[in-house]
This record gives C-alpha cells, sequence and structure tokens, in this order.
C-alpha cells in the first residue's frame, strides 16, 4: 500500500508537470526531487513507468521529469544499486534515442541522466550507449554528445573505452553528412583529446598506468585528416569553428613524425580562416595549442612557417580589443601567447620581424607591436636577455611618437623593462626621460566621452605614466640606483612642472630608502652626477613651487617633504630646523583647501620659513650664491606669473639677509635691467621685491632707484639704457609705473624710524619727477592708466605708512592737501556714464589715509572732495544697465566686483572725513551733501546715497563719546529727510532707511546721557519691523510705518514732535504712493470725534463706507474704514448689526472688513456675538422642499437669516481681538454652532444663493464657501481657535475630523474627533457643554440626537468625565438611547459604554453586569441587517473584558464565544477583526471552563493561524493578538513561546518559517489532532482568499512533516491526496507550487 502511494504521490506530481507557469514546474521538480532523497529508488521507478506509460506526453514535460532524475541520482549516486541504476539507464537511453530528430531540451536532459549515472557505473552506461552505437550505422547525435560529456566528468572511467570508441567512430566521420553530425564528432573528439590529456598527466591516480600517447595517435591522426582535408573546407562557420576547436587538443596526441609532416599545410590551413572568421578566438586557442605542441615535438618545419604566422598573428593584435565583447579580449590573449612560443624558439626572427613595426607610419601596427613587446619581455626573459641593448637601441622613434595611444604602449614597454633589468643599460636613461615627460604632460580640458573611446586624451597617458613612475619607485628594487639621483635632473627645467608632484614623491622614497641604508651624508654625490642641479637650484624650485601648493595635484606637500629629506644636502645646519618648521608647513596645506587657504598669509609662512632658513645657514657665501641661483631661474618662470612674483619675494627676502652691499646692489640693478615691466604681476613682484630688501638696506634701494631716475631712459637715450632702445613710449611707461609702485614699497616695508625722514626729501620727489611733474599742483598729462594707477597706490602706501609709523599729530605731512587735490583730479578725469577702471576707488582709498593726516584740509577742498566723489559714484548709471550693455559674463562679474569695492571706497572716505569733525554740526554738514542724492527722482541714486548714509549714521553712533548731556538740535531734520522713505518704492531703500531712524534716535538717547550699549525696548522694535519691509506689500508696509511713527512719536523731543509729524502729512502728497500710505498713521484719531448723534444716518453712512471701498482699493482707506465702523458700533450696536446682515449673502471682502472691526473692544464684541446667536437659534435650521420629480422626495434648504449670522460670527471671530469676548461666552458658542453643524449635514443653499454663490466665485479670487454645513464647520472652528482651543482645532484637523463632519456618512465620526480632542484639550470646558446637551438627546431632529450621542460616546472614552462628575450621567443617557429607533444613535450608544473602559476603567467593575447585560442584547439586536449593532457591540465588548468581574462573564462566557465563531470568516473586515479580537480577550476567563474553552480555542486555532495571511493588515494584527492569548492556555510551552516571541505587533512575520515551527510543536504536543486539523484545513482549499488558499495546503505539507510515524494512520491519505489533486488545478500559480510542495511533503506519512 505504502509503495502504492509513493507512486501515486509522485504520478499526481508527474501529471502536473503540464502546468504552464514556470513557478509551477520548478515546484513540482523540487518536489520530485524531495521524494526522491526519501525514497530514491521509488521514485526512479515511478518516473521510469510513468515515462515509459505516457508515451505520448510531450517532451517539455519529460524534461522536467528527467531533470528531477538527475538531481535524484546525482545526489545519490553512492546509494543507488546496480538495478535501479540499469532501469535508469535503459529509460534514458531510450528517451535520448527516441527521436531521430535533434529536439535539445529533450535529449539534453536525458543525456545529463546517463552522465549522473555514469560518475558511479561508467561500465553499465557504456553498456547500453554502446548498443546505439554500432559500427557502420551513423550514431544518435546525442550519444556522441554523451560519450564527450562523459569522457570530461569521468576521465579515468572513459578513457579506456576512447580506443573502441575511435575504433568505431573514424569510419563514420566520411558518413557523416549532416553539418549538426560534423560538430558533434569534432565535439567528442576535442573532449577526447583533453581527457586522454588529463588521463596522461595523472597517470600516478590513474587505474592504467600503461596507457600511452600512442595508444591514441593513430586513430586521432586518422580523424585529423578527415577533419582537415574535408571539413576544414566547409562553408558552414559554426562547423568550420567546430574543427578548428578540437584540432588543437588533437595535435598534442598525434604521432610526432605526423605532425611534423602536416605542419606545412596545418599551419597555412588555419591561418587562412582568421580571413574567413570576424571571431578569431577559437582559432587563436587552436593555434596556440598546435603551436606548443609543435614546439614540444623540436620542428623543424615550424621555421619555414614562421613568417606567414608572424605576417597574420601581427594584425590580430593590432586591431584593438573591445572590452564589451570578452572574446575579442581573450583573443588578444592566445595570439600573444602564441608570440610567447614563437619568440622563445626563434627570438632573432620575431624581433627582426617586430622592430621594424615601429617604425610604421600606421598608429595600430605601432601600439600592436609595443604591446607584443611588452608580452615577449616578460614571457620569454631569459631567450631576451642577450637582446636588450637591440631592443634598446630600437626604441628611440617610439620615444619621439606623439600619438597618445603609442605613448600609453610605451609606458607599458618601460615597465616591463623596469622589471627585467633593461633600464640599467645604455639607453635606459632615454626611456625615464620619456616616462616623466610625459609625467609632465599638461592636462586637457575634459571631454564627455565613454571609458573605452578611441581618442585617447593626454590626461589618460599622463595618468598612466604617474602611476608607472610611482610603481617603479617603490616596488621594483632594482631601480633605485636608475631612478637616484638621476630623477633630481628633472626637479628644476621648467618644462617637467607638471610633472613635480610625482617626481617628487618618488624623489622621496628613494631618499628614504637611501638614508635607512645609511646614505644620509653622501645622499646627493656631486662628484659622480655632473649634470645634477646644485643644493641652491633645488632649493629655490621647490620652495617657489610649494607657494601655490594646490596646483599639479598638491605639489606643494609633495616638494617641501622632498626639501625636508634632502635638508643635509642643501646645507648640514638645517637638520633641526627643517625637521620641526617643515612639517608644520605641510600640516597647514592639509588642513585647508584651495578655496579656505589664505594666499598672502601662506606666502608670509613660506617667507618667514626663508628668514629662518638664511639665518640658521648663517653663511654670507652661501646666501650669495643662493641669491645668485634665485635672480638665474626669474626668466624660467615667464610664464607663471603667481610663482615668479613669489620669487621676487624670496629675492628682496635673501637680499635682506646677505652682508655684502656690493651685491646687493648688483642684483638690484639686474633685476632693474631684465624686468618685463609690461607685465602687472612682474611690476608688483619687483616693487615687492624692493620693499622687502629696504628692511635691511634702505639706503641702498633708495640709492639704486634714484640712480634709475637719474638715467637716460626718460629722455630716449642710448647710454646705461641702451638695452630700452627697442622698447616702445609705452613701455617706459610701464617702468615709470614699477619704479613709482617700488618707491610706495620702500615706503610700506622698510623701517619708520628710518623712512619718514626721506618720504618728503626723496621719495616724494623722485616719484613726481619720474611722473613729469615739476613742482606739486601742476595738472597731470599723462594718459597711461597704469602710470596713474601705480601713482595713486603709491601715494596710498606711503600716507599708510606715515599713518603706521607715527602717532597722529606728531607729524605735519605739508603736501597732503596738494596730494588730495591729485585725487580729486585723478576722480573728475573719470568718465559720468560709466566706470571702467578701478581710478576712482583707489584715489578715495588713497583719500581716505591721507584725510587723517595733519594737518586739516580747508573747508573748501573737503566741501569739493566731498562733492566730487559723490558725484563720481552716485550718479553712477544702474549696475543692472551695465550688465545688459556688456553680454561677456566673466567682465560683469568684474563689473560688479568694482561697483561694490567703489561705493566702499567711498563709505570709507565719508568716515574717515566724519571722524575729524563727529558732532551733530559735523554731522548736519556731510548730509547737506548727501540731501540732495537722497531725494533724488531716480531710483538707484537714492539707494545709494541711503545706503551710505546708513554707513555713516552707524559709524557716528559707534564712535560717539557724549562727555556732558546736550542737545541732538538737528534729530527732527534729519529723522524728516529719512522716515517717508520707510516705504520707499525699493526694498534696499526702505531697509536702509529704518537703520537711518534707528542710529539717529540712538545718537538722540546718548546725547541724553544714555550709555552708547543701551538697548532701549521701543527702538529695538525698528529692527524687528526690517522684516515688513522686505516685499512691497501695502498691508505690511503700512503696518511697519505705523509701528515706526509710534516708536518715533514717543523718543523724538516734543518740540520736535509736530513738525516731524506735519512733515509727514505732507508726504501724502509724494507721487510714490507707498510714501503716501505712511501718512495715513494720523487719520483715524480724526475720526474718533465722530459719530455720537448719528444713529438714524449709520445704515446711510454704512452703505456710503462700503461704496467708497469698493471704489478705491487702499490700504490706508481700507483700515480707516473699519476705525470708522467701530466707533459707529460702539454707540449704536443693534442698528450697525442689523444693516450689516441685510447686506447680501455671500458677503464681499468690504463687508466682511467691516464685521471684523466689530472685534476690537471686548464688551462690544460680546454683546454683538450674543445678538447673533439668539438670531441663530430662534429660527428653524431649513425648511423641507418638495422636489418636483416624481418619487425624489423632499430636500432640505436653509433658512436665510441663520446662515447670515453664521457668517457674521465667522468673520468676527477671525479677527484676534475678539478672543476675550469668545472665552466669556465659549459654551453657548460651541452648543449652539455643534448644533448648528448637526442640524446643516446634507442642507442645501436656497436656489437663489447658488447662483450667485456661482457668480461670486468667477471673478477674483474664491471667497468663503456659503454652503450651510461647510460654514457652520468653518465658524466652529475659529470659535475654538478664539476661545483658547487651538490646540483642539489643530488636533481635528490633523485627524480629518472637520472632513468628516461635513459627510452625511461620516458625520459622527468626525464628531468623535472633536469631543477627544475636547477631553484632551478643554477638559473645564465640559460640564456646561454637556449640560447644555443633554436636552438634545430627546430632540426631534434625529441629527442631534446623533451628534449628541457620538459626542457623549467619545468623551466617555477619557477619564475626564470621571473627575468631572459627569460619568453617572452620560452612562445613564447612553443606555436610555439602547431603545432609540435610529440604528446609529443604539450603535453609538453601545460604543460609549464601552469606552467606559478606556475612559474609566475603575467604574466597570461597579456596573459591569449592566455594561454586559448591553453588550450581550447588542449582539442579539434583530434590526441590524448588516451587523453593525453586533460589530460595536463585540469591539465594546473587547474593551469591557478587563476590567469586568469574573463572574459576571462566567455564565456568558460560552455563549459568546459561540456567537462570534462565524465571523472568523466574514467577508466584512472589520467583523473578522473584531469577532477575533474579542476571542482573544474571552481566553483571559477560560480557567473555570478550562477544557470546555480549549475545545474552543482547538476549533479557532487552524482558522486563526490561516489568517495571519489575510488581506487586511487589521485582520492579521487581532490573529497575532488573539493567539497570543490562547498560548498560554494550550499546554505547550514551546507554542507559546513561539506566539509571544514570533507575533509580536511590530515584528514582522516570515510566516513559511513560522508555520513550520508552530506545526513542529503541534506534532509533539498534539499528534492525536493530526486528522482533525488536516480536515480543518481541507474547508480553506475553497476559501475566496488567494493567500489563505495557498497557506492550507502549506500548513497541511507542514503538519505531516513533523508527525511520527505511529500517528499516520489517523489520515485519510486517499481523501488528502484526491483534495490536492483537485487544488493543483488552482487557476492561481502561488496555490498550486504550495499543493506540489506539500505533495512532496506526504512521503513522510506514506
Amino acid at each position: 500500500m505504502t509503495e502504492s502511494r509513493i507512486k501515486r504521490l509522485a504520478t499526481t506530481l508527474m501529471d502536473a508537470t503540464t502546468d504552464k507557469d514556470p513557478l509551477v514546474q520548478e515546484q513540482i521538480y523540487n518536489a520530485l526531487c524531495y521524494l526522491g532523497e526519501s525514497e530514491p529508488e521509488e521514485i526512479l521507478n515511478s518516473c521510469d513507468e510513468y515515462l515509459r506509460q505516457h508515451d505520448k506526453l510531450a517532451y517539455p514535460h519529460r524534461v522536467i521529469i528527467l531533470k528531477a532524475m538527475e538531481t535524484v541520482v546525482k545526489s545519490n549516486i553512492a546509494l543507488l544499486d546496480k538495478s535501479t541504476a540499469k532501469v535508469v539507464i535503459f529509460l534514458a537511453s531510450n528517451e535520448m534515442t527516441k527521436s531521430k530528430e535533434v529536439i535539445r531540451d529533450w535529449q539534453q536532459a536525458a543525456s545529463n541522466v546517463l552522465v549522473a549515472v555514469g560518475q558511479r557505473f561508467i561500465n553499465k552506461v557504456m553498456e547500453e550507449v554502446l548498443t546505439k552505437f554500432q559500427p557502420g550505422i551513423l550514431p544518435h547525435y546525442f550519444v556522441m554528445q554523451t560519450f564527450a560529456n562523459l569522457s570530461v566528468s569521468n576521465v579515468f572511467g572513459m578513457v579506456p573505452f576512447l580506443n573502441s570508441i575511435l575504433g568505431t567512430m573514424l569510419p563514420m566521420l566520411g558518413m557523416a553528412k549532416q553539418d549538426h553530425m560534423k560538430s558533434v564528432f569534432c565535439y567528442a573528439l576535442q573532449h577526447f583529446s583533453e581527457s586522454i590529456q588529463e588521463y596522461l598527466a595523472n597517470l600516478d591516480q590513474a587505474p592504467d598506468p600503461t596507457v600511452r600517447k600512442d595508444t591514441f595517435s593513430n586513430e586521432i591522426f586518422s580523424a585529423y585528416e578527415v577533419l582537415f582535408n574535408s571539413w576544414l573546407q566547409h562553408r558552414e562557420a559554426k562547423l568550420r569553428l567546430a574543427v578548428v576547436e578540437a584540432m588543437g587538443p588533437m595535435s598534442y596526441l598525434m604521432p610526432s613524425e605526423k605532425l611534423e609532416e602536416q605542419l606545412p599545410k596545418l599551419i597555412p590551413g588555419i591561418l587562412a580562416l582568421y580571413k574567413k572568421h570576424t571571431e578569431a578566438f577559437y582559432i587563436s586557442k587552436s593555434l596556440c595549442q598546435i603551436l606548443e605542441a609543435s614546439v614540444n615535438i623540436g620542428s623543424r618545419s615550424l621555421d619555414v612557417q614562421l613568417d606567414s604566422l608572424l605576417g597574420t598573428l601581427h594584425p590580430q593584435i593590432c586591431a584593438p580589443a573591445d572590452p564589451s565583447v570578452p572574446l575579442t579580449v581573450k583573443n588578444h590573449t592566445e595570439v600573444l601567447r602564441c608570440f610567447t612560443v614563437l619568440a622563445c624558439s626563434f627570438p632573432d626572427r620575431v624581433l627582426a620581424f617586430l622592430l621594424p613595426k615601429l617604425e610604421s607610419s600606421n598608429e595600430r601596427t605601432r601600439v600592436g607591436t609595443l604591446l607584443i613587446m611588452r608580452q615577449i619581455i616578460n614571457s620569454a626573459p631569459s631567450q631576451m636577455e642577450i637582446k636588450k641593448p637591440f631592443i634598446l637601441s630600437s626604441m628611440k622613434l617610439p620615444l619621439q611618437d606623439s600619438n597618445n595611444k603609442v605613448k600609453r604602449a610605451v609606458v607599458q614597454v618601460i615597465s616591463a623593462m623596469a622589471h627585467h633589468g633593461y633600464l640599467e643599460q645604455p639607453g635606459g636613461e632615454a626611456m625615464m626621460e620619456f616616462l616623466v615627460r610625459q609625467c609632465a604632460l599638461p592636462s586637457d580640458a575634459p571631454k564627455k566621452q565613454p571609458p573605452d573611446a578611441d581618442d585617447l586624451t593626454s590626461d589618460s597617458v599622463q595618468s598612466i605614466s604617474v602611476n608607472t613612475l610611482f610603481l617603479l619607485s617603490t616596488t621594483v628594487d632594482r631601480m633605485n640606483n636608475v631612478l637616484w639621483p638621476y630623477l633630481l635632473e628633472f626637479v628644476t627645467p621648467i618644462q617637467f612642472t607638471n610633472a613635480l608632484t610625482p617626481l617628487c614623491k618618488s624623489l622621496m622614497y628613494l631618499a628614504m630608502k637611501k638614508q635607512e641604508e645609511g646614505e644620509n651624508a653622501s645622499l646627493i654625490r656631486y662628484d659622480l652626477n655632473a649634470n645634477l642641479p646644485s643644493p641652491y637650484a633645488l632649493t629655490t624650485r621647490l620652495l617657489v613651487v610649494s607657494s601655490q601648493p594646490y596646483v599639479g595635484d598638491c605639489r606643494g606637500t609633495a616638494a617641501l617633504r622632498l626639501l625636508n629629506v634632502l635638508h643635509y644636502s642643501v646645507h648640514p645646519t638645517l637638520d633641526q630646523l627643517w625637521s620641526k618648521k617643515v612639517p608644520l608647513l605641510v600640516e597647514h596645506i592639509e588642513e585647508n583647501t584651495e578655496k579656505s587657504l589664505s594666499q598672502k598669509e601662506w606666502e608670509e609662512k613660506l617667507l618667514l620659513f626663508l628668514q629662518e632658513t638664511l639665518a640658521a645657514v648663517s653663511d654670507n657665501t652661501w646666501i650669495c650664491h643662493f641669491v645668485t641661483e634665485m635672480c638665474r631661474q626669474l626668466n624660467s618662470y615667464n610664464g607663471f606669473l603667481l610663482e615668479k612674483n613669489f620669487l621676487y619675494k624670496c629675492i628682496g627676502t635673501t637680499l635682506g639677509a646677505c652682508t655684502s652691499k656690493d651685491l646687493v646692489q648688483k642684483q638690484l640693478q639686474e633685476l632693474l635691467e631684465t624686468a618685463r615691466y609690461h607685465e602687472e604681476a612682474e611690476r608688483e613682484g619687483l616693487a615687492s621685491c624692493f620693499g622687502i630688501c629696504a628692511i635691511n638696506h634702505l639706503e641702498e634701494t633708495l640709492a639704486k632707484l634714484e640712480d634709475f631716475v637719474r638715467s637716460d631712459v626718460f629722455k630716449k637715450s642710448a647710454g646705461l639704457f641702451s638695452i630700452f632702445k627697442d622698447r616702445s613710449d609705452n613701455e617706459v611707461e610701464k617702468i615709470k609705473s614699477t619704479l613709482i609702485l617700488c618707491y610706495g614699497y620702500v615706503a610700506v616695508y622698510a623701517p619708520k624710524e628710518l623712512v619718514l625722514s626721506r618720504i618728503e626729501a626723496d621719495i616724494l620727489k623722485n616719484i613726481f619727477q619720474y611722473f613729469n611733474t615739476k613742482v606739486l599742483g601742476i595738472k597731470v598729462e599723462t594718459k597711461d592708466l597704469t602710470l596713474k594707477l601705480c601713482l595713486i597706490r603709491s601715494i596710498c602706501m606711503i600716507s599708510q605708512a606715515i599713518y603706521n609709523g607715527v602717532k597722529c599729530g606728531d607729524f605735519i605731512f605739508s603736501r597732503k592737501a596738494e596730494l588730495v587735490a591729485q585725487m580729486v583730479e585723478f576722480i573728475k578725469a573719470e568718465p559720468l556714464e560709466a566706470m571702467r577702471t578701478p581710478v576712482r576707488q583707489r584715489a578715495m582709498i588713497t583719500c581716505t589715509y591721507l584725510v587723517i593726516l595733519e594737518p586739516h584740509l580747508s573747508d573748501p577742498d573737503r566741501t569739493e572732495l566731498i562733492d566730487t566723489c559723490l558725484a563720481s559714484v552716485l550718479a553712477l548709471p544702474p549696475l543692472e544697465l551695465v550688465k545688459e550693455r556688456d553680454e561677456n559674463g566673466g567682465d560683469a562679474l568684474h563689473k560688479e566686483m568694482l561697483y561694490g569695492d567703489t561705493i566702499s571706497a567711498l563709505k570709507d572716505l565719508l568716515k574717515s572725513l566724519l571722524q575729524r569733525n563727529l558732532t551733530p554740526h559735523g554731522l548736519q554738514d556731510m548730509f547737506a551733501h548727501l540731501g540732495p542724492w537722497i531725494k533724488s527722482n531716480k531710483e538707484h541714486e537714492r539707494q545709494r546715497a541711503v545706503e551710505v548714509s546708513a554707513a555713516l549714521l552707524d559709524f557716528y553712533l559707534s564712535k560717539l563719546n557724549v562727555s556732558t548731556v546736550i542737545p541732538f538740535y538737528n534729530l527732527g531734520v534729519l529723522i524728516a529727510l529719512f522716515s517717508p522713505r520707510c516705504s520707499d518704492s525699493l526694498a534696499s531703500v526702505r531697509q536702509h532707511a529704518v537703520d537711518c531712524v534707528y542710529c539717529l534716535l540712538y545718537i538722540q538717547l546718548c546725547y541724553e546721557g544714555f550709555a552708547r550699549d543701551h538697548r532701549d525696548e521701543m527702538v529695538e522694535r525698528l529692527k524687528a519691523l526690517k522684516k515688513g519691509l522686505e516685499e512691497p506689500d501695502f498691508t505690511v508696509l503700512f503696518h511697519t510705518c505705523n509701528n515706526i511713527a509710534m516708536v518715533i512719536g514717543k523718543r523724538v523731543p516734543p518740540d520736535q514732535l509736530m513738525s516731524l509729524l506735519l512733515t509727514m502729512f505732507e508726504g501724502l502728497v509724494d507721487p510714490d504712493k507707498n510714501c503716501s500710505r505712511a501718512a495715513t498713521v494720523m487719520i483715524n484719531s480724526l475720526l474718533k470725534e465722530r459719530g455720537g448723534v448719528l444713529q438714524e444716518k449709520v445704515p446711510d453712512i454704512m452703505s456710503i463706507i462700503h461704496s467708497k471701498l469698493e471704489e478705491v482699493d487702499e490700504e490706508h482707506i481700507r483700515k480707516a474704514a473699519q476705525q470708522t465702523v467701530y466707533i459707529l458700533a460702539s454707540q449704536h450696536k443693534s442698528v450697525v448689526v442689523s444693516s450689516l446682515l441685510g447686506s447680501s449673502l455671500p458677503f464681499d471682502s468690504h463687508t466682511c472688513a467691516m464685521w471684523r472691526s466689530l472685534a476690537t473692544e471686548p464688551t462690544l464684541t460680546s454683546q454683538i456675538l450674543e445678538q447673533l446667536l439668539e438670531k441663530v437659534n430662534r429660527d428653524v435650521p431649513y425648511k423641507e422642499s418638495k422636489c418636483f420629480l416624481l418619487g425624489s422626495g423632499s430636500e432640505r434648504i436653509a433658512t436665510p437669516l441663520p446662515l447670515a449670522a453664521t457668517c457674521a460670527l465667522y468673520e468676527i471671530m477671525s479677527a484676534p481681538e475678539s478672543g476675550a469676548a469668545v472665552l466669556g461666552l465659549y459654551p453657548p458658542l460651541f452648543v449652539t454652532l455643534l448644533l448648528r453643524v448637526s442640524c446643516t449635514v446634507g442642507v442645501q443653499l436656497p436656489k437663489n444663493l447658488q447662483s450667485r454663490e456661482r457668480r461670486s466665485s468667477s471673478y477674483g479670487p474664491a471667497p468663503r464657501s456659503l454652503h450651510p454645513c461647510s460654514c457652520a464647520v468653518e465658524t466652529l472652528k475659529v470659535m475654538l481657535a478664539r476661545g483658547g482651543s487651538e490646540e483642539v482645532a489643530r488636533a481635528v484637523g490633523s485627524a480629518g475630523g472637520w472632513e468628516l463632519m461635513v459627510s452625511p456618512e461620516r458625520h459622527h465620526d468626525g464628531i468623535a474627533v472633536l469631543a477627544g480632542a475636547m477631553a484632551r484639550h478643554a477638559g473645564p470646558r465640559l460640564p456646561l457643554i454637556v449640560k447644555n446637551l443633554i436636552p438634545t438627546l430627546s430632540s426631534v431632529f434625529d441629527s442631534q440626537r446623533i451628534t449628541t450621542t457620538a459626542f457623549f460616546a467619545e468623551l466617555l472614552n477619557s477619564n475626564v468625565v470621571n473627575d468631572l462628575i459627569l460619568l453617572e450621567t452620560m452612562m445613564d443617557n447612553m443606555t436610555g438611547r439602547q431603545k432609540d429607533a435610529c440604528m446609529l444613535v443604539r450603535m453609538l450608544a453601545l460604543r460609549g459604554l464601552g469606552n467606559i473602559a478606556s475612559g474609566s476603567p475603575e467604574k466597570v467593575r461597579k456596573h459591569g453586569a449592566k455594561l454586559l447585560a448591553s453588550m450581550v442584547n447588542g449582539m442579539d439586536d434583530k434590526d441590524d441587517p448588516h451587523n453593525l449593532v453586533a460589530l460595536e457591540a463585540m469591539s465594546s465588548l473587547s474593551k469591557l473584558l478587563d476590567h469586568v468581574e469574573e463572574r459576571d462573564i462566567q455564565s456568558m462566557l460560552l455563549h459568546i464565544a459561540i456567537r462570534i465563531r462565524p465571523f472568523f470568516d466574514s467577508e466584512q473586515p472589520d467583523l473578522r477583526q473584531s469577532s477575533i479580537v474579542l476571542f482573544g480577550n474571552l481566553t483571559k476567563f477560560s480557567e473555570g471552563n478550562c477544557e470546555v474553552f480549549f475545545e474552543q480555542i482547538l476549533n479557532g486555532l487552524v482558522t486563526l493561524l490561516l489568517h495571519l495571511q489575510d488581506p487586511k493588515p487589521e485582520v492579521v494584527k487581532a490573529c497575532k493578538f488573539a493567539l497570543r492569548m490562547c498560548g498560554p492556555n494550550m499546554g505547550c510551552e514551546g507554542l507559546c513561546d513561539m506566539f509571544l516571541n514570533h507575533l509580536r505587533e511590530d515584528r514582522s512575520l516570515h510566516y513559511g518559517e513560522f508555520m513550520n515551527n508552530v506545526c513542529k510543536h503541534l506534532m509533539q504536543s498534539y499528534p492525536e489532532m493530526l486528522n482533525r486539523l488536516i480536515l480543518t484545513n481541507l474547508f480553506y482549499f475553497k476559501s475566496n482568499w488567494v493567500d489563505i488558499r495557498a497557506a492550507a495546503p502549506m500548513f497541511i505539507g507542514f503538519l505531516v512533516l513533523h508527525v511520527d510515524e505511529e500517528h499516520c494512520q489517523q489520515v485519510d491519505l486517499d481523501q488528502l491526496i484526491s483534495a490536492l489533486k483537485l487544488l493543483l488545478k488552482d487557476p492561481v500559480p502561488a496555490v498550486r507550487v504550495k499543493v506540489a510542495e506539500t505533495l512532496g511533503r506526504l512521503i513522510r506519512i506514506l
């Protein structure tokens, strides 16, 4: 019986192989394999029988079974007995050869079975398959393939058969007419040959060690003849490739003499194939094997073939390999192996062939040849040893090649040469120089190109070269003596600048190696290396390139580290200093980035390092050599302006340390003669050099400059300056400019005690003599911009030197006024329509320093300076206009910076002037000049003037030091100047105007005696108000200006206040509307006097105000109108309210504004709110209107007066000022509006208002909705916010409560959200609200009963009702609603009673019996077609169970459990969830009825476990809870732990793994339950839910997997298998997969 069931299972699975779903097919295969693991013999026999019986089964389905058989055989090969093996072999052999046609998938699967069995039963397999391999009869395709695969998988078993197979096969070769048969013969011969080679290579392990190569040689040769002479010529490309693949391995086995004899034909034959096939890999692989076989036999005929071999193989390498086509890369590898074989045998001829190719004009030929050279250098080192000089000399031409690909190939060859000792030979240095040159290639502009693009950039060549140089330096030990110190020769030449970083890194590594070897003192042997750069040259070079530390891959770090390593060679005394200082410099570079590094600070650090180095050396001769070398290197840096500039500073520093005065003068002279004056950076550099030198050699520096001034160069004559004879006038101007700049730098750097006396006597005299000005004050005629700018800068530096050198007042600068006049002339000469040069800015900076010096400027000079500068800067055209004119982006950015710098210079100059007269008078004087610009009608002039004013006032305030309290007499005038501008049309003007007012008020406070750091609360508010001036929003501007006026009014002295206000009123006529609005600050004070006796005219006045608001939409008019309405209402509230309620609905924006104006004063607002509440409550909320359409019922239409009053309530309460009044009327407002919401759900607008609302929404922005319910909700929302319950409104909003309230279906849910929020955030308000709501429980309106019940039900969810002593009252009211005619009210009442469990759990015990009775009644509600009341009863009962007395529940326990069980599988997810949760809760009370309730748990267990796969997450969560609760009552500790650990809510569940473990515990603890559990699962085979339908068979599968043998008998296997067989036809593949898996597992219970 057992046997037949296993067979039945297997048969069921094999029947299902016809399933078209690949996943199901895969699972059937797995199930068969699983069965096979337990009963391999039985399953293999079943498969055999099935395939024999189902002869017509289509081959795709047979393939699944054959694959399963292969897996079972492989896994159990050691256990298989001979009889089963025979059965399997016979079946597979028949399956493989049943069809004469080749059906690859089917026959391949059968062949694989034979190969698997052949691992152990090779003789049996061969015995069977050889019957299909008869002499003279062409065998089946897969017979040959099986032989081939067997020879690979079982070499030792198969090789002994090969001789006879070959003997039978050879005659068949001629019989093969079809290409696929020829191909399979080739495939077999290839694998036979490879197997024989492996057998011969491992003879020591072989079963027959007497086997020799010649055992097979003749047969292989015979096969070779057919393949080569006949099949290789075939037109079918695939066959030719199969032949070639076979001939490679066959060549090793051919008789030596036959191979030798065949080579003259074989090699040309193989080579010819290259022309016929684009895919050359198989040809090259076979050719390489043939060449190796030929070399192994010492072939002599290979010599003759060499030229054609080389000629054919060389182009294969020259064609670049495509990395995206792997076979092309493999082909390259095989061809290079061919070259290795040939080079080892014929080194001379191979080189003679290759080296001339390096001169080819074809780039690919040169690159390919170099690749081959690299290969043979690496792979044939012994043969190439004596060829090294020859190979090196042949590389001369490639070293000059400019092609990037060739360069890269040369670099790779150099790398190979380095590893094999080539570079130590003569000519090796040229190779290294080439490598360094490639490292120095310039970086290309980045291009978008794929990584395998044909055109290599010089970047990639450079990066390969850099990597190669570093690897040679660090990993190839034999290169140390080649590279050191040779690489030092490349450090100083300027053409290798780009290679400095890799050079320095390599040199540092090499030097450290030398030091480790003890060669510190003799690190650089100049006696052995004459070409090396001197220590002075190295130090100069490395120091200069470090000045730009991040250029060239951070060369500063590398250069400094190398310098540190070379310290002993530079000078023996530098060890201690450099070992301390250099790491600090390197650290500074590494801590910064190119952006964060201050170039000035970095250069100062390097110059300080140089100074300390010179001091440490303290050897004048060494310093003289050093400075001479520096000067010699200057011209090298002509293309490197920044480095050259720094080198000039180094020269100045070094000259300063030089004690030889003659050398200093000689070098200075040389510098002046050789400088490139037309370059700005050079002029700067030379001037800074003279300045730094003057620190220690002032006399020599001035003398040299004076000599130069006196020379004939300015007279354009010969003599000393004949070197300038070819220079143009323009260049002579540049020389003058430089010398003027030199004097400026000398003044700044030279010791102040020495230089002050020389400034007027020597320096200025020479500067102006040089400037073609005999006496100061004569107009300068020069047109040269550079000369002008240099003069300005030089005078500026001289002024700074005087200012820094003495205390102000001690030095009288007699030429100050004339110099200022000179600067004014320069500024005047600049065009007003554009700013093209920095002359204005530089001249103003110079004046800033000049005006500080004594003596004072005269008033006329001061006035002219201020007016000239203001006119020159403030009147410039706007920057935006300049940008529009100038399309060049870079130039526009430069202009923007120049504008900014120029305005900053103007501010600094005016501050400098104000500093000299820091009094109210001085301030008044300054604004006398600025006033017209501040009032200019041109925006850009106004903007600049106010910006400058703000800076000046801030400066004045910061410098003010009041010793006595004095009046700030002109405060009013100045504030009048700026306050209208606080609402200027330009945002920047508004901001700066506030700053000006802010500063003026603080200046006033200072003059009143307050300390400067005193902070006045009112004035500080101005800062906060600035935010409101950023955007030109009228409302914000008006509000801000109003506040500014308040601050001004409170802080300006009384005697100045009136004139200030009058000035502001004058601002009403300002053409700038924004400024005119500032004047409205005063308007409302006049209106407060009016209105006391105008009761009869109030409606007319209200109408006029409304019409005016419609005519003019001005902010200040609207504000004034609101104030008027408020004043009128404070005296005539009823008339105003009636008048406004009579306005058309929906209220327009003007009416709304008028309503909001009534919220200003709490007492008045309270009275108006009460009037409106009375109007809402007095009238009915809606009227029933019967529809004309037959049978369509009636609709509810809102009544107009309550609707208008509701809208009015909204408008008033939306005003923040209404807060106090709303707070006082909180309960009546809340109850009225809550019931208003309730009564308007589903209520429509009157027809006339519907059309009006549509019309109003089509004009302008859409007004607030007039829909009755939405309107009521919005009003309730604003009432809560204004009544201090913002948290309530926010909580309801975030929970979506407001939207729910409007929905007729979900209104009660929205009310519950509101009640919950009230309980949490507004508890103290509830007693009065509850009291006012209780009467509505008897309302005639269903909607009001629903709303109140829903509100109470949710309140009971909170403990607040217990705290407020409301619980009993509300509970009684809820119980009383149990018989309500409305089902929703009954349901909500149950919900409320259930909520007591969470709101007041301690009260549940007291009222337990009453509450439980209500719930049971609810479950038995007869008028409950959709089980909604029952659902609520179950849900509420779940909550109550935690808190009731056990005795109260015991009597009902079983009744409830049985009543809720049908809901577990309900189509309604909420019913499933509630019933399951309730079931879980009931388990707590099962102790008294343990056995009875345990039965209920067992009844529900399968359902709960399966519903863990429920489509609804909430049901899954409920199942997890119920199972966790059931666990402790099941008497199985393991199962209980699993439920508690794996079914936590926060934990995701791996269902399959979990069920596996559950079933294990179930079968350990309750094995007798197996049949019951299986039968329950069978019920779910028909479930509507796919996941549960799939889970049920899986559950069964796991149960049978873990049941003991003794309990298997209780299962009705036939019924189970039949059910599974039926389910195997389920339309869903996922279900069929699980069924197949379970069928496999049934093996356990058979």
